[in-house]
């Protein structure tokens, strides 16, 4: 396990954790967006669970590989369905801000991948 791998994929978790927690918290550039998006309010509980357990899984998978592995990609695919919900909503200029909280996460799978 190398350390570039070690240090991506705790950026990753800290990245998503705190996107979480922006969520849990319901910080406002956060949550407007989400409601500009026709994003359901009764979604987001779950929206933010999602990315912390996917900021668990990521941590856990330097212990147990394979649950990183499976985080990551959870993760991967949530980002994807956050830049669709952007698109969908005509919102292209916000398109950016999944794709800097995915890129850690694809970061981190292609250098577990290596090691």
């Amino acid at each position: 396990m190398s350390t570039t791998y070690v240090v991506v994929t705790v950026l990753a978790a800290a990245m998503t954790g705190f996107s979480a927690a922006s969520v849990f918290f319901r910080a406002k550039w956060v949550v407007e967006p989400l409601a500009d998006y026709s994003v359901p309010q009764s979604w987001w509980p779950w929206l933010g669970a999602a990315k912390a357990a996917g900021a668990a899984g990521l941590l856990a998978g330097l212990f147990v590989p394979v649950i990183g592995v499976l985080a990551g990609i959870g993760l991967v695919l949530y980002f994807a369905g956050a830049v669709v919900t952007v698109i969908r909503a005509r919102s292209y200029y916000h398109i950016p801000f999944p794709l800097v909280y995915a890129a850690p996460v694809v970061g981190a799978l292609a250098l577990g991948f290596t090691a």
